[in-house]
């Protein structure tokens, strides 16, 4: 009897060692507000562009993105991004353009994909901000091409579009 719980108090050890290894932390928690703001740059950028919470997998994902606010008329250059974009609209109204293509709004709850290589912009409506989450993955280590601006008369008429 005495050996039978011996062993069983071992098995016991030997499974709590091993729940203990396979089941340590891997998740990772980025506290709200634990990394500073970002002003989205001008090179890439028109208008007032803030970058909050920016995050990137560990390999092998290939995936990061970040919460960006654009403040109204501002917005992105032209862009692609080599394996697509999903943009999820949190709040304010936006306007997305794909190159040669009509405007589009899009709205809080709204989830924009973007497919690969397809040149396009995407920010704030005229008199109101918009906030969006992008997603994109990397591919060879590049996530975006970024390309020449949007000027004010591309964003006036796609505006009217």
């Amino acid at each position: 009897m005495k050996r039978l719980a011996v062993a069983a108090i071992s098995l016991a050890l030997s499974v709590s060692a091993v729940y203990s290894k396979e089941h340590s932390p891997m998740i990772t928690i980025m506290q709200s507000g634990a990394k500073p703001s970002a002003k989205g740059p001008a090179d890439y950028f028109t208008g007032t562009v803030r970058i909050d919470s920016p995050f990137q997998g560990t390999e092998p994902a290939r995936i990061g993105g970040a919460t960006v606010t654009f403040e109204p008329s501002a917005r992105t250059a032209w862009h692609t991004h080599p394996l697509g974009q999903t943009l999820i609209v949190t709040a304010g109204r936006g306007l997305v353009q794909e190159w040669e293509g009509p405007v589009r709004e899009i709205r809080p709850g709204d989830t924009v994909w973007i497919p690969a290589g397809v040149k396009h912009w995407h920010g704030a409506a005229p008199e109101t901000s918009m906030s969006h989450i992008a997603i994109a993955e990397a591919q060879d280590g590049k996530v975006v091409d970024w390309l020449e601006k949007v000027s004010d008369e591309q964003y006036r008429s796609a505006e009217k579009g």
